[in-house]
């Protein structure tokens, strides 16, 4: 069983930034990828970003120019930079770990973009 433990999210007005956070406990399997998702009122959870022990990374075009990824494979944390936030970012973000048939979920961090 992974744990994973969100911290970072909150509130800020448009155009400005957050940094979230995301720790895998019992990672076992190196070669996993980790990412964010988001799920806003009355929508379903979506994509934001993935990124693989290599490093390899994926984007929604939403957030692409605006949000980075990254990751430090020492202590099994993945980081999303968020920059030039936007009302319609208002979600609660769930950090995902992800490897062969094994999927595991943080418990959700609110961020709200409102002036």
């Amino acid at each position: 069983q992974v744990q994973l433990v969100e911290s970072g999210g909150g509130l800020v007005q448009p155009g400005g930034s957050l940094r979230l956070s995301c720790q895998a406990i019992n990672s076992l399997f190196t070669m996993n990828r980790m990412g964010w998702y988001r799920q806003a009122p009355g929508k379903q959870r979506e994509l934001v970003a993935t990124i693989t022990n290599r490093k390899s990374t994926n984007y929604a075009d939403s957030v692409k120019g605006r949000f980075t990824i990254s990751r430090h494979n020492t202590n099994n944390t993945v980081y999303l930079e968020m920059n030039s936030l936007k009302p319609e970012d208002t979600a609660v973000y769930y950090c995902n770990w992800h490897y062969s048939s094994y999927d595991f979920w943080g418990q959700g961090t609110q961020v709200t973009v409102s002036s």
